[in-house]
């Protein structure tokens, strides 16, 4: 198993956030982590990526992840927080240039062609070639959130783990993330774990699935195994099934009322 967690926990004095979750991610897999919203999603990338302390054990390649150091951690593990901030000026080329300190001997080593090539793939792969040049402070919220993930790709992880990875992202690049996504896994043979509000990405990009409520690990598994009807409507207090199906309606209407039929 890439990764591994064993009865993860996070306490905050007498509050739970996080009530001893155990699950695996093997080779090709990309885990969808849902649940509604105070459920820990985000609280697992945060323990995962040693940012909040933690009972139990995350385990990488077999290895416990405290025994990592860092540049060495950062050549296995990739991770994209819900939001990222830079308060210098530098340009998206730079800002993705820096998912390649890891390999590097130091701030002033000169750049390998592997390093080279990786970020011209990754900024060819987020559609920001044309704005390598543009200072990060004048982007929008969707451009920046590209260029971090434009950084992790250059980065070159076995496993990716990605908050919220198309958060204030427009339709066309949340379909264009999740594909580049996905054909990433399918090039490098390796995985990803993201956490995701969604539930029809989960269903249509995801291999498995934790799903989660208040803490607690409800299901894992294959996804269409653990986002069936009776645990979403166990977890959301709502028949999301009937819902989802309820939206999708309006625009089979609209083709229905088409001028064009």
């Amino acid at each position: 198993m890439m990764l591994e967690t064993r009865n993860l926990s996070v306490r905050y004095g007498n509050l739970t956030i996080l009530d001893d979750v155990s699950f695996s991610v093997g080779e090709r897999q990309w885990i969808m982590i849902v649940g509604p919203n105070g459920a820990g999603k985000s609280t697992i990338v945060n323990a995962v990526s040693r940012g909040a302390p933690y009972t139990g054990q995350v385990l990488l390649d077999g290895r416990d992840i405290k025994k990592y150091k860092s540049t060495e951690l950062a050549r296995k593990l990739g991770i994209l927080a819900q939001s990222s901030n830079v308060n210098y000026s530098f340009s998206v080329e730079e800002v993705v240039k820096l998912g390649r300190y890891a390999y590097s001997g130091g701030l002033l080593s000169s750049k390998s062609a592997d390093d080279e090539a990786f970020v011209e793939r990754a900024l060819e792969l987020t559609g920001l070639r044309d704005l390598r040049n543009q200072s990060v402070l004048t982007l929008s919220g969707g451009e920046k959130q590209r260029t971090f993930l434009a950084q992790v790709l250059a980065q070159d992880p076995e496993l990716l783990i990605l908050d919220e990875p198309t958060n204030h992202l427009d339709l066309v690049f949340q379909k264009q993330t999740f594909a580049l996504i996905n054909s990433w896994i399918e090039q490098t043979g390796r995985s990803v774990v993201s956490v995701v509000h969604d539930l029809s990405l989960a269903k249509a990009y995801g291999t498995h699935a934790l799903l989660l409520n208040r803490g607690r690990l409800v299901a894992s598994g294959p996804v269409r195994e653990v986002l069936t009807r009776e645990n979403l409507t166990s977890v959301y207090g709502m028949d999301v099934h009937d819902w989802m199906r309820e939206m999708l309606s309006q625009w089979e209407e609209d083709d229905d009322n088409s001028p064009f039929q």
